[in-house]
Order: structure tokens, then sequence, then C-alpha cells
């Protein structure tokens, strides 16, 4: 994590074990952001490849590289990324425990 500040998750109340699950599910939905996020970023730091990159450009080089950079994306977030997924799951959380 880059200089992100750890806070702790915020506590379920009595309905906590009817959430169960729930805890898990906000916790990939904030990674799965983030990685879409980090994805997105990434786009701008691999150029489009031209004729004459290495590999001559093409669509095939076009294709494969969007799924290399979305996979970045997921690598790094599964791996701590920004630390924008704790804070997702974070507010997903308050909000259910809101709702409910």
């Amino acid at each position: 994590m880059i200089g992100a500040t750890q806070l702790p998750l915020p506590q379920l109340g009595t309905n906590a074990s009817a959430i169960g699950g729930d805890v898990e599910k906000a916790k990939a939905a904030a990674e799965e952001f983030e990685s879409i996020f980090l994805s997105s970023m990434l786009q701008q730091a691999f150029p489009k490849p031209t004729a004459d990159s290495p590999f001559n450009g093409g669509q095939a080089e076009e294709t494969w590289r969007g799924f290399m950079i979305d996979e970045y994306g997921k690598s790094i977030a599964k791996s701590g990324g920004l630390g924008l997924a704790e804070h997702i799951q974070r507010e997903l959380l308050a909000m259910q425990e809101k709702g409910q």
C-alpha cells in the first residue's frame, strides 16, 4: 500500500450473523473496483502499439495488451494495491449497516 492508513473495519451490529458472507462479498467487490481503477490508470503507462513497435502493432497485439493490463491491475489490487479497496469495503459495510 502506498501511504495508506490502516483503519479498522466498522463493527457490525447485532445482525452480524445475518450478514455473514456479505463481508466477503463487499471485500471482493471493493477489490474488483480497485483492479478496474488500476487497469484504467495503467492503460496510460503502456502506449498503444504502432507499426514501428517491436512486434509491428496490429489488432492481436492491441487485444493481448488489454488482457495484460487487466491482469496487472488485478495482481496489484490483490497484493494490497493503493489501499482503495479497504476504504471502499468499509463504506459498503457502513451503508449496508445503515440500510438494515
